[in-house]
């Protein structure tokens, strides 16, 4: 006796490959959103900290070098600051055109699949 509403549909070599595909993409998207949610609080923090240097009057300021604060000029750190944020901004758009092609390809491979299997299979996320 079946159970559910499923149907007969032959799974192929090439339909698990492609729910396979499928699984790997919609993993590589949630650590992509993961990623570019660090990038973004990255950027706002140096943005927070490029603020807070311009109001110090100090000429030199304690910068953090790896787990060690050094004291740097304010005009190097600046410098570095502006280097950091354009390096994370960067990054942030490549995450960012990353994860618009996952979406594309996943997209792509949800109509082939619901094509095939209609309701028997289930690529949304509750």
């Amino acid at each position: 006796m079946q159970q559910g509403g499923g149907s007969d549909t032959q799974v192929t070599w090439e339909d698990q490959q492609n729910i396979n595909k499928f699984g790997r993409l919609n993993n590589r998207y949630h650590e992509l959103e993961d990623e570019i949610k660090i990038a973004k609080e990255t950027n706002d923090n140096l943005e927070d900290a490029s603020n807070e240097l311009i109001l110090t009057d100090e000429e030199v300021v304690r910068f953090q070098i790896g787990e060690v604060f050094a004291h740097v000029p304010k005009d190097e750190v600046e410098n570095r600051i502006e280097d950091m944020k354009v390096v994370t901004s960067q990054k942030l758009e490549k995450l960012e055109e990353e994860k618009t092609s996952v979406l594309a390809q996943m997209a792509e491979l949800k109509t082939i699949l619901y094509g095939k299997f209609k309701d028997s299979i289930n690529l949304e996320e509750d």
